[in-house]
């Protein structure tokens, strides 16, 4: 599996909102239209080029993972993000970075539009923006590759973690193999190009210790008109000898998150060797 990892560093006296994945993925979206749609009826609807259209593909498609998340902090303060793009989303690049510099220099954040001239981008840690011009680089895609392994680990639920199981959103009670599916679900279809609604195999631990709760988070839609409820799991799980194929699931998902509104930077998880 292979996948890019942008990160964005904004300088400003601005403040932005608790929860920027939203307004982020939104601005972001006006910007990948204007840099890569040739319709010239600007109209998603039937157009002859939605099956190779990047931002058909972000945006538009119903029913399916998309390929790429936004990598955000609660309550940070800041306007910085980050952005992974994995599977065939990795190969638009260049459109990417260009829809994000329109971004911050002509579309703005935040109800106000703010816009912003002292920023920097980087692509998997080389800096390809400096604040004023990008650089001529040689950028290739990273590997996913585990070199070690550690049974005991403690998984931080970093953004709200939303999984549903028997058609209802779980609350506080959500175990080790419900992310461990969430994750395997992701991976398969984005890929492999398959479905898959359980586990291959059955994990294996011998303690879990949960230090969970229920976070209320809401954001406004645009194209809805109203408030969407954001809800869902945050904290952490101490989890005592699991076995490789888990630990191997479990550090994919600090790639492609884990549960729904992902692309929003929701179902961010961070894996600690204990």
């Amino acid at each position: 599996m292979h996948y890019h990892h942008i990160t964005v560093t904004i300088n400003t006296h601005h403040k932005p909102s608790y929860f920027t994945g939203s307004m982020i993925r939104g601005a972001m979206g006006y910007a990948l239209k204007k840099v890569t749609c040739i319709n010239p009826s600007y109209q998603c609807e039937g157009c002859f080029t939605a099956n190779n259209c990047l931002y058909y593909q972000f945006y538009e498609e119903k029913n399916s993972y998309h390929s790429y998340r936004y990598e955000i902090a609660l309550g940070s303060g800041k306007f910085d993000f980050g952005l992974y793009l994995f599977a065939d989303a990795s190969t638009n690049l260049p459109y990417v970075l260009s829809a994000l510099h329109k971004t911050l220099t002509e579309n703005g954040l935040t109800k106000q539009n703010h816009k912003f001239k002292h920023f920097t981008m980087s692509v998997n840690g080389q800096e390809v923006f400096d604040g004023k011009e990008f650089k001529s680089l040689e950028l290739r895609e990273q590997r996913f590759k585990v070199d070690s392994f550690c049974p005991n680990v403690k998984v931080k639920l970093l953004t709200p973690l939303r999984i549903k199981k028997q058609n209802r959103f779980l609350r506080d009670n959500v175990e080790l193999e419900d992310i461990l599916r969430s994750i395997y679900q992701r991976e398969q279809e984005l890929f492999y190009g398959r479905k898959a609604f359980t586990l291959e195999y059955k994990p294996s631990l011998s303690t879990t210790v949960k230090a969970l709760q229920y976070k209320s988070l809401t954001r406004n839609s645009n194209r809805q008109r109203q408030s969407m409820k954001m809800d869902g799991i945050v904290g952490e799980l101490a989890v005592m000898g699991i076995d490789e194929e888990s630990y191997r699931l479990l550090k994919l998902g600090e790639i492609i998150g884990v549960g729904k509104q992902t692309v929003m930077g929701l179902g961010r998880i961070e894996v600690e060797d204990l």
